[in-house]
């Protein structure tokens, strides 16, 4: 019994700890950018596997570099209650959760902007109950530690949209040659509606149900409310 009481306590120790950790982090990045995040070392693993001189296209620019066009795409096609909430989108996550008892695994996650950069920064892409717990721990973090906007400019610079590309100047200057703060509000709300599935798209441009997603967020894209 105190052996098992002993391991417990040594694993709440290593919990906080790590914790600890992502909070010195975070407070880090309230002014500096991330060099890189888990999700970069996790794909440059997987590139490196196909090629070893694989590298990264990641450039962190400021929220003012950033256009307009291309904040509006994303609140309408991934968090359109960004400003509001404190991290989670409640009904959003009562909707994942119904398909994922209907698959009988996870498909879905209800993730808000927040929750996304919380998996962008420190974990994986694997799905399971025990991240989604770790996600919304972080996403706490996030919202507790940082403002809307910080977190905003946070993920629209270490997002993925494409096989090794990373954030939006990144995206901007590999699908259409010009840089994140010139895009125009088509090339916005393709770049929005890649998001969720960017390595596909990259190399499925004409992909059924693109054209109309892109159609939908430029419809939604005024009423999009900024940080």
């Amino acid at each position: 019994m105190r052996a098992l009481a002993l391991g417990a306590g040594g694993v709440v120790l290593a919990f906080v700890l790590l914790h600890v950790v992502f909070a010195a982090m975070i407070a880090w990045w309230s002014s500096h950018p991330p060099a890189a995040t888990a999700f970069m070392a996790e794909r440059m693993a997987l590139l490196r596997a196909r090629d070893p001189h694989a590298t990264l296209r990641y450039r962190f620019v400021s929220y003012e570099r950033i256009a307009g066009t291309l904040k509006r795409a994303m609140i309408a096609a991934e968090d359109a209650k960004f400003v509001d909430h404190e991290g989670f989108d409640w009904d959003g996550i009562e909707v994942a959760l119904e398909k994922n008892q209907r698959r009988g695994h996870i498909v879905a996650g209800g993730s808000t902007i927040t929750q996304q950069l919380a998996k962008n920064l420190f974990l994986t892409g694997s799905r399971s109950w025990l991240r989604k717990g770790e996600e919304a721990v972080i996403t706490l973090m996030l919202e507790s530690m940082l403002d809307k906007r910080r977190i905003f400019e946070l993920y629209l610079n270490v997002i993925e949209w494409g096989s090794g590309v990373f954030g939006a100047e990144a995206a901007a200057q590999h699908y259409f040659g010009v840089s994140a703060s010139r895009l125009s509000a088509e090339q916005a709300a393709r770049l929005a509606a890649m998001a969720p599935n960017p390595r596909f798209y990259e190399h499925h441009q004409g992909a059924p149900g693109l054209a109309k997603k892109i159609r939908i967020i430029l419809a939604r894209m005024p009423a999009a409310d900024l940080p």
